[in-house]
């Protein structure tokens, strides 16, 4: 009979063990095959149909200069997400407005900002694939005014790199 008990024990805390501490270990893995997978060199467009134009660099408020590209479109657009990835980050910053931030392959951060909303049930630690649902097309943060759009921004651990040669890229490939 204790043998049957501590088989029973045994097997309770394997099954508690894979419930709670499995989707950390699959986590931490998804992490770092994104981590180690190499830079897209392509990417597709976050407003399919819509226009693309590079407006990297422009000077902006304060001395700062642009780090990223204005993609304009209808208020409420989806804004589909460009890579799979890890969202770090779903919220409000002043520049940014409502903002989301999802790590990509090769460590790269992808940075969407002035959304209108973000997609339903979308919180921090979420996985997303390539052309799920980011949010919506909108003016928040210091576009408040301005007309709706994208600003859409990649980051490196070297800094901002012009997302516009990757999105012409993929349409490239796309056509």
């Amino acid at each position: 009979m204790r043998r049957l008990v501590l088989l029973v024990l045994f097997a309770f805390a394997a099954y508690l063990l894979w419930v709670f501490v499995w989707p950390s270990i699959e986590q931490a893995r998804r992490y770092a095959a994104l981590v180690g997978a190499p830079a897209p060199t392509a990417l597709p467009h976050p407003l399919p149909g819509r226009g693309l134009s590079d407006t990297w660099g422009a000077a902006r408020s304060g001395g700062r200069r642009h780090e990223g590209i204005d993609l304009f479109a209808p208020r409420g657009t989806p804004i589909r997400a460009t890579t799979e990835g890890l969202v770090l980050q779903v919220g409000s910053n002043t520049l940014g407005g409502r903002t989301v931030m999802v790590l990509g392959p090769g460590g790269q951060r992808h940075y969407y900002a002035h959304l209108e909303g973000y997609a339903a049930g979308l919180t921090r630690g979420d996985w997303l694939e390539v052309g799920d649902t980011v949010g919506y097309v909108g003016d928040s943060g210091n576009a408040r005014g301005t007309p709706p759009h994208l600003h859409y921004g990649i980051y490196t651990s070297g800094g901002a790199i012009n997302p516009y040669p990757l999105l012409r890229a993929g349409q490239n490939r796309a056509e």
